[in-house]
Order: C-alpha cells, then structure tokens, then sequence
C-alpha cells in the first residue's frame, strides 16, 4: 500500500509539466478537456506564463491543479497503478480537491469548476495588499501561537507546515509589524510570501460561504480511497464529513503537520508526492524521518519511482 500527496499554491512554475503534454496523448487531451470546462487557455499559462497570469490566484489554483491531475493520470497508466494499492490521498490546501479528483471522489468536470471559483474568490475575497502572509522558520506552531498571544497580535497561523515552518495570516500592516517581535523571540527567518491576501484565516470567511454553496451541490462518488482532511488531519471516507471539512478548509488553518503524524500513526511508509515540485517531500522530511518519499514531476521520475 502507498500513499499520495499533492502540492498546493506556490508550487507553481513555468513550463511545468510540457514534458508530459508533449510526450502523451492523455496528457493533452486531459489539458484540453480542463480548457473546456473552465473557459481558460491554460497552457498558454502554465508553459509561457501568459500575461504573467501563473501566480495570479485566479489561475494558479486551476493551473496547479491541472498539472498535478495531469501527472498523475500519466503516471498511474505508465505503472499500472490500481486503485486497491492506495491507502490515502491528502493535498494541501487546493491540493485536497487534488486528491478528491484522482481518487475519483469528484470527477474532472466537478474539480475544474469548483477550482476555478475558489480561485476566483480567493483572489478577490479583500482589496491587494492589505492582507498578506508570511512564513516562518524555526519554531513549531505551539511556540508561534505563544508568541502572537503573549504579545497580543492580530495573526492568525494558516499554515502548520512542519515543526519548523509556520505561515501565517493577516493585516498587511500587522504583519509588518510583528517580524521585529518574532525576529526578537529568535524566529530564524521571516519571510513574507508574494500571495494577494491572507489565505487560511478569518478573511477568507465570506468566501468561503459562497464556496459552500458549491461544495453542497458536488457529488462524491464512494470507494475505498481515504481522505486526511486539512481541516481535521483525520481520516475520512465518509462523503458528507469530507464535505463539511471541506466548507470549513478555506477559513481554517492546513494541519499539515497533524496530517502527515496521522499517516505515520496507521503505519503507512510510502508517499508519492505527485504534483509541480518537491515542496511536500521537504516539509514532510522535516516532520518524520520513517516514510519512504517519491516526488513525480518530470518523465523522467516515473522510471526511476515505479
């Protein structure tokens, strides 16, 4: 049995995935089919970064979603991949509906409209620049949420990406405010990161109860695929608790650390990390040194990971 993981926002890159629309048939009919149903020219983005559109939310959601979709089909036809040999599918933040539409939870058409909304709305949930999110390095999110609270500031934390990553949420000025405090309370790093509004926190609320309305309408198929949720690191294979976590995710904290614990706790010792980059396979190496970890994102990783 193995698992698969699947990258969220900031994974993103130009040219990612061509290889496998210009090697396989699939891959660019799958590219075609996702063009269809969003209305989006999204190769001309992906590959030529069109009207420097890649790391605009609107279409990076989408965009991501398209690649990692696309590199998984390829690589489960290349490798015979059965269904009964997967464990769990997780993805972080977009890359949980990821996960829905290659266990076949969610069909394409579903995962490709709902994407391109939440992006939407994500992307205009608050005026550019008076929210933002940085990332910090080197304590884990008990130690950071003592910080924000002893020193009363108005953060919130998006992200548990690992014991010594945390992303938080904000005011643009707040957060500028608060790197001499997390600087003076020896937070090795801090960084802020290029996003246009404060992802995973209290800002996303309202856009979040228009995502639901699409949530509510999506039909889930059953298998024996199981889900660790962002929302709740648990695992779920119940269609209506996926939903309800899911209507909770865009407003919440991604529980990544929890998540990838959880997939420790049951046992399992091999991940796939299918998607444009490597950046859950450094996170996940950085929470637990028990899994054997394979990230696909070139041709060339099929071969050297069947």
């Amino acid at each position: 049995m193995t698992s698969f993981v699947f990258p969220g926002q900031g994974s993103q890159h130009v040219g990612m995935a061509k290889d496998f629309h210009d090697n396989f048939n699939l891959a660019k009919q799958i590219f075609e089919e996702i063009e269809d149903y969003s209305q989006m020219n999204l190769r001309d983005i992906i590959f030529y970064n069109k009207n420097n559109y890649l790391d605009t939310t609107k279409y990076t959601q989408i965009s991501i979603f398209a690649v990692s979709y696309v590199i998984f089909k390829i690589f489960s036809m290349e490798t015979d991949l059965k269904i009964n040999n997967i464990n769990v599918m997780m993805g972080h933040s977009l890359g949980e509906y990821t996960a829905l539409a290659c266990s076949n939870k969610i069909n394409l058409k579903d995962c490709s409209l709902i994407l391109k909304k939440r992006g939407e709305l994500m992307n205009n949930a608050i005026a550019p620049n008076e929210t933002g999110m940085a990332a910090l390095i080197g304590k884990d999110s008990i130690n950071i949420q003592k910080i924000i609270d002893e020193n009363k500031l108005n953060l919130e934390i998006a992200n548990d990406n690992s014991p010594i990553q945390i992303v938080i949420s904000g005011n643009m000025n707040e957060i500028n405010k608060s790197e001499t405090v997390f600087l003076k309370n020896n937070i090795k790093r801090f960084i802020r990161l290029n996003v246009s509004a404060a992802f995973h926190s209290q800002f996303m609320t309202e856009a979040q109860k228009m995502l639901n309305h699409d949530i509510d309408r999506l039909n889930f198929s059953e298998n024996n695929i199981r889900l660790i949720s962002n929302f709740d690191a648990d695992i779920h294979n119940s269609s209506s608790l996926i939903k309800e976590n899911l209507k909770n995710q865009m407003a919440n904290k991604v529980k990544w650390t929890s998540s990838i614990k959880k997939l420790e706790e049951i046992g399992e010792k091999n991940i796939f990390e299918v998607g444009p980059s490597k950046v859950l396979s450094g996170l996940i190496k950085r929470i637990s040194n028990n899994f054997n970890i394979k990230s696909i994102n070139e041709i060339s990783d099929i071969s050297k990971n069947d």
